[in-house]
């Protein structure tokens, strides 16, 4: 009576490939978006990024960023963790 629901094992295509980032990508990233130089991005920062890029909604995005991205928890994005900041924006089609 109803059509057999079972997922068949699809491969999913529309997935994008993660890009490989240089060191100097990196700081370049820091260094644009690092407005009072303390070597960090802030929320307020990350905000500014995001509305640069071109979010309808910087601040939401990020918050959702500072979510994804800072494993330590401290509340800023370190130079650690800018791999993380920039695979969270290309995942969301953002180039920061």
């Amino acid at each position: 009576m109803f059509p057999n629901t079972q997922s068949k094992n699809i491969p999913f295509i529309n997935k994008k490939p993660v890009p490989e980032y240089s060191e100097d990508m990196l700081k370049g990233v820091l260094a644009r978006h690092d407005t009072d130089g303390d070597g960090v991005l802030t929320r307020k920062e990350l905000k500014e990024a995001f509305k640069a890029a071109g979010s309808s909604f910087p601040g939401w995005r990020a918050i959702r960023a500072l979510c994804h991205a800072d494993k330590n928890r401290d509340g800023v994005i370190s130079e650690k963790e800018l791999k993380n900041l920039l695979h969270y924006a290309s995942k969301r089609g953002f180039t920061l």
